[in-house]
């Protein structure tokens, strides 16, 4: 292709190209101009850049995490004539109910917690229980409405102390003040005495079952059992409820009363734990399921059996252990022989025999005395 200076002029219009390079340039730069002029009105009216005014980079930087707070309307407070609103519900545009721990102020005491049923029926008239703060232990041990039971109030006044004072759940105390008052006080009045101490094994403590490492939780951990191991008597006179001395019908007794009211009743034969105590508690199962499980041994007998007689010297001899054959005296010969031979040979061995065999029982028995 030839192309010179002189002929370009034919094939490209470099005059209409110039003419709107130009025209481009003024559309641009008055276009800046009038962005250059407006953008402090527009800066004014809503703090914004203007959309070019960063064309350059010369633009302040923006700041992040700056938060334009705005102002949210609160609710109306609930009228005092308005109906109570049921609890965990809280109706559309009401706030929620305050505790009483949100309410309390710094530095003011909460009020105290109202008593159980349990609490208001075991009165200083049945029982000197004072109530203890609640326990939460490791692993669950602990409980909630707890008292000591230090003493049972009798209906005549008397008091059969608890030693040492027992820490048990309300609803536990209450029955064994009623266990007490009502079984136990007759019982002992029969024996023409009247209960004064109530032997505590054992009450609450936070421990698995029988003491065993890694067993279930027992229920003196609950502050819900008592091991009993005796009661005293006014006139100094201790039953000890296993001690086979004791009259088994009154063993008897306090076994049919201990089972009608508590749900577990441990005693001698029931696992080898409780060979010295009755344990009693109020475990909750499924069905009111109950466990009484204490057998009543008999009394031992006071008088040792007589040992065998000894045996009389006129007896035949006994046969001496690892005899040989030939010693033993052979039998009689069945076959036909002289009645005269019969007769005398029965009557020669024995007292041939019967002298050595007598000293050997002489010597074993004297043995034996020693």
């Amino acid at each position: 292709m030839n192309c010179s200076a002189e002929k370009a002029s034919r094939k490209w219009a470099y005059g209409a190209f110039g003419r709107t390079v130009a025209a481009l340039v003024t559309v641009a730069a008055v276009a800046l101009l009038l962005g250059v002029l407006s953008a402090p009105a527009l800066a004014a009216r809503g703090n914004r850049p203007a959309p070019w005014g960063d064309l350059f980079g010369v633009s302040p930087p923006r700041l992040r995490g700056t938060l334009h707070r705005a102002a949210v309307p609160l609710p109306r407070p609930r009228p005092a004539d308005a109906p109570a609103a049921e609890s965990g519900k809280v109706e559309p545009g009401q706030p929620a109910a305050e505790t009483p721990a949100q309410t309390a102020r710094p530095g003011e005491q909460q009020p105290a917690p109202q008593p159980s049923t349990c609490r208001l029926a075991l009165t200083d008239a049945i029982a000197i229980a004072p109530s203890i703060p609640d326990i939460h232990g490791a692993g669950g041990c602990g409980g909630e409405d707890l008292v000591r039971l230090e003493a049972i109030v009798l209906p005549d006044k008397r008091q059969v102390s608890v030693k040492p004072a027992a820490v048990l759940r309300c609803a536990m105390a209450s029955a064994l003040a009623d266990w007490i008052r009502t079984d136990i006080a007759p019982l002992a009045t029969s024996l023409g005495s009247a209960v004064s101490d109530l032997d505590n094994f054992d009450s609450f403590e936070c421990r698995g079952r029988n003491r065993v490492v890694g067993a279930r939780l027992s229920e003196h951990g609950r502050a819900n059992a008592l091991d009993v191991r005796a009661f005293k008597l006014a006139n100094g006179r201790s039953i000890s409820l296993t001690d086979r001395t004791v009259s088994r019908e009154l063993r008897e007794t306090v076994l049919h009363s201990v089972c009608a009211r508590f749900s577990t009743v441990l005693g001698p034969g029931s696992d080898g734990y409780h060979e010295d105590h009755i344990h009693l508690d109020l475990m909750e199962r499924r069905s009111n399921y109950r466990i009484c499980q204490w057998d009543v041994w008999d009394p031992l007998p006071r008088v040792a059996p007589l040992l065998p007689a000894e045996r009389p010297e006129e007896a035949p001899p006994r046969e001496v252990a690892g005899e040989s054959d030939a010693a033993k005296p052979e039998k009689p010969s069945t076959a036909p022989a002289d009645a005269s031979t019969e007769t005398a040979e029965p009557e020669a061995e024995p007292k041939a025999e019967s002298k050595p065999n007598k000293s050997a029982t002489k010597k074993r028995r004297q043995n034996r005395r020693f």
